[in-house]
């Protein structure tokens, strides 16, 4: 682009002396033809670049939040994670890009400086006198344009996590009514949303009329300075045309200004990628790992304390559930269950104490290896894979289908899984499922991974009683030899178990048997029972010779 205007000077030169115009026009033909082809190159660079800096910012955010966990989960709603791996994300791919592109822009500019001051020092002069209005207005911009900016994405993140809540509970709002409400309470951010795209509107409209008046003004007034050089005769007609070129590059530093504007962009969603990024993991990964000992699956956890959202969870609580024994953890609502389950896989870790799976700390212990000697059954089982047995062998994807379909059997899942369309091959989208066969396929799932310490975090409550005795005979085979924990809000539940540590205020009250606990009517309280309600059957939850006392 800086020998354009020279080669076009020398051209028209050559044209009027009658001397050396072939020469003149096949250089022109040739800085055309670079320029074209530049161009093609960055435009083709450009794409290829963003695409594969995209994809790697969102490989590495989807890993990243998959990593965070739960407490992730509570820092990052769905809406806001979408918002950033969506959105965000793709802005940071263009930054290459333009920075290239805006510094080759400062490069020709100031080419174009130095050639105006080669041709006559006085036309250079005059240039640069509109500089400092030129970088004033955008350090204007820069100042005002920032936080409207990163308003702008976090209102736009807000409406999207309150649409995907919305959806969450589709049916319960459709059932209430509420619909229109429901929208205006999704909407509630748009105003401000509206607000902060006019302030950037404004900041950008500003500066955007100040540098569409100083560009031509100032090519103006130094063609005009050339014009008069060229009347005096100390510059020629020739390089009266190459100064009015390199005066429309030089200007042509104002469209700096939409690149300024898209960097501003690319610096915001940087941000909001990198606070993802930077978040401090939830479980580290241990820097020697120690392997864990093969054993029946002693548990001890020791002054484990865990506070969230301003309150402690649990209080330094110790707990020593003994081999091959069915445990079931009950308490009221908000006592802590699911959070203390947590700590044994490091699914979370606690702020402070410890907990050992046969006689290792866990945080010892890789990750890989120990989420194999636990397996875990949920409430809500999440629905991973592309079919049914796909979701059973999610731990396991190496399973065989018979050793899948006698996980199923042990979940007594393996009836409504074979009415199915196409069985247990049978897409999850197209397999309409209750909470109750849900959950069947979750205790599956934990049953195909053969693990040592199986914990059940209320994994069965979706089961009608009949359905639960069944699964609970069919699960006496699996958990013989093993240990688990059943978080339990049935008294049944728990009286199935051998042993049941009742937790309170953030620690264990007592560690007894059902039946034992039962006369505590404090103790009845917690399943909101009746005085007289007995305390279930007196079948232990697994084929153990019973618990120690």
């Amino acid at each position: 682009m800086l020998a354009t205007p020279v080669m076009l000077g020398r051209a028209i030169d050559a044209v009027r002396s009658g001397r050396g115009l072939g020469a003149a026009v096949a250089g022109l033909a040739a800085v055309l033809l670079t320029a074209a082809l530049a161009d093609a190159a960055e435009e083709l660079a450009g794409t290829y670049c963003g695409s594969r800096i995209t994809a790697w910012l969102r490989h590495r955010l989807v890993g990243r939040v998959l990593e965070l966990g739960v407490p992730g989960r509570r820092r990052f709603p769905a809406g806001d994670v979408l918002s950033r791996l969506t959105e965000s994300a793709g802005g940071p791919a263009a930054f290459p890009t333009l920075l290239l592109s805006g510094a080759a822009v400062l490069a020709t500019t100031a080419g174009a400086v130095v050639a105006l001051g080669l041709i006559d020092w006085t036309l250079a002069l005059v240039f640069a006198l509109g500089t400092p209005p030129a970088v004033l207005a955008l350090r204007m911009f820069a100042a005002k344009a920032g936080a409207p900016f990163a308003d702008y994405q976090r209102h736009q993140a807000e409406i999207g996590t309150r649409l995907l809540d919305a959806r969450q509970g589709a049916r319960t709002i459709r059932a209430s009514g509420t619909t229109a409400r429901e929208v205006r309470r999704i909407l509630r951010p748009l105003p401000l949303l509206g607000a902060a795209g006019r302030l950037t509107w404004d900041a950008q409209g500003q500066v955007g009329w100040r540098l569409s008046l100083l560009a031509p003004l100032l090519q103006i007034t130094v063609v005009g300075a050339a014009g008069v050089r060229l009347a005096t005769g100390d510059v020629t007609a020739g390089e009266l045309v190459a100064a009015a070129s390199y005066t429309s590059m030089a200007v042509g530093a104002a469209a700096l200004f939409d690149t300024f504007v898209a960097l501003l962009n690319c610096e915001v969603a940087a941000g909001r990628v990198a606070e993802i990024l930077d978040a401090g993991p939830a479980v580290r990964p241990p820097a020697r790992p120690v392997p864990l000992p093969d054993g029946p699956g002693a548990l001890r956890l020791r002054g484990v304390t865990v506070r969230a959202g301003g309150r402690t969870v649990l209080d330094r609580l110790d707990l020593a559930v003994p081999p091959r024994t069915a445990v079931a953890v009950v308490g009221t609502s908000g006592a802590g269950k699911s959070v203390l389950v947590a700590t044994i896989a490091r699914l979370a870790d606690p702020d402070e104490g410890r907990v050992e799976l046969d006689g290792v700390d866990v945080a010892d212990v890789a990750l890989p290896e120990l989420r194999r000697a636990v397996a875990y059954a949920f409430e809500r089982p999440a629905l991973l894979g592309a079919t049914v047995h796909d979701m059973i062998a999610y731990a396991r994807p190496g399973a065989t289908r018979a050793e899948v379909r006698r996980a199923a059997r042990t979940a007594a899942a393996d009836g409504f899984v074979r009415a199915l369309p196409a069985g247990y091959d049978t897409p999850l989208a197209e397999a309409p499922m209750s909470g109750g066969e849900l959950q069947r396929l979750g205790l599956a799932r934990a049953a195909l991974a053969d693990a040592r310490l199986l914990v059940l975090d209320d994994a069965t409550s979706s089961l009608d009683t009949a359905t639960e005795m069944r699964v609970t005979r069919a699960l006496r085979e699996v958990l013989a030899g093993r240990t688990s924990l059943v978080v339990a809000r049935r008294p049944a539940t728990a009286a199935r178990a051998d042993l049941v540590a009742w937790l309170d205020a953030g620690r264990i009250r007592a560690l007894a048997p059902h039946g034992e606990l039962w006369a505590d009517p404090r103790y009845r309280a917690v399943f909101a029972a009746g005085p007289g309600e007995p305390p279930g059957a007196p079948a232990p939850f697994a084929a153990a010779p019973g618990p120690a006392r």
